[in-house]
């Protein structure tokens, strides 16, 4: 015999109901950014008890009639002004004391925003950026729940092109470097962190800067993109002093190269059963 689904009608109660008792569920937006060589994490300050005053990720409870994931859309909207780019749920928070409500399960997303223009409403006083390394104590259970935020972060960019959606459409191989070995927390050889791009073939080449960079304003990756980037450099160099000697003298104005990530590239080696980024 078949059985008919139930549909939730908003306003109706639920034809069962056990005798158990009742959980709640919330869901919190960890949502990050990348600008000026840092990696950020957007907090609010709490306007309303409990940790009234405190500063904790968006977030609160999912109505009857919206999933978890919508639920996350909606509160960061409403406290923040923000929508995704990129939304993906990385775990399930449960321990029984996290909130002094009630029993409480959450449901965390990593988040990368449109825009980082944020505007606090709703229950938050504040929507604020705060660098990764230098993050306040934070309400409930959200101290563990932003480390593994963190340590998801850094074992999707293997598998995932996660990376690309902190950059701009149009971005230099420098400050794709320098955003994985921020994340990851080591330091890449550049030829190395090249060759692995180039087989990997998700990189578009759109063109050069159209404003020259001054050798003198360089930081050591920039004068390292031109001995991969720029024809005119000479690569075949002793020393970090020979090469910046050697760029100045052939690259006085130096304008790096520009690239774009290939989503369609993706997909194809992605179909074809390749899903690691690891370098």
């Amino acid at each position: 015999m078949a059985h008919s689904v139930y549909k939730y009608r908003k306003g109706e109660a639920y034809p069962h109901c056990y005798k158990y008792s009742q959980v709640a569920l919330t869901a919190d937006a960890v949502v990050f950014s990348y600008n000026n060589k840092q990696l950020y994490v957007l907090l609010i300050e709490r306007a309303f008890e409990p940790f009234k005053g405190h500063w904790a990720f968006p977030g609160g409870f999912v109505n009857p009639d919206e999933t978890a994931e919508q639920a996350c859309i909606r509160e960061l909207k409403e406290e923040t002004s923000l929508t995704p780019r990129y939304l993906e749920q990385f775990q399930v928070s449960s321990t029984p004391e996290r909130d002094p409500r009630q029993r409480v399960v959450t449901v965390p997303f990593i988040v990368i925003p449109e825009t980082k223009e944020a505007q606090a409403a709703d229950d938050a006083l504040q929507a604020k950026w705060f660098s990764v390394a230098d993050m306040p104590k934070l309400a409930f259970d959200h101290e563990h729940i932003f480390r593994s935020a963190l340590d998801t972060l850094k074992r999707t960019l293997y598998f995932k092109p996660l990376a690309f959606e902190f950059l701009p459409p149009v971005f230099t191989l420098s400050e794709l470097q320098r955003l994985y070995e921020l994340i990851l927390g080591h330091k890449f050889d550049r030829r190395n962190f090249l060759r692995k791009l180039n087989s990997v073939g998700v990189l578009d080449f759109v063109g050069v800067a159209s404003e020259p960079s001054s050798p003198k304003f360089m930081d050591s990756q920039e004068r390292s993109d031109v001995s991969s980037d720029s024809p005119s450099a000479i690569v075949d160099c002793s020393s970090s002093t020979e090469r910046l000697r050697a760029l100045r003298a052939t690259s006085p104005n130096y304008r790096p190269s520009l690239y774009s990530f290939n989503k369609e590239a993706y997909i194809r080696m992605k179909n074809k059963g390749i899903t690691e980024f690891e370098f």
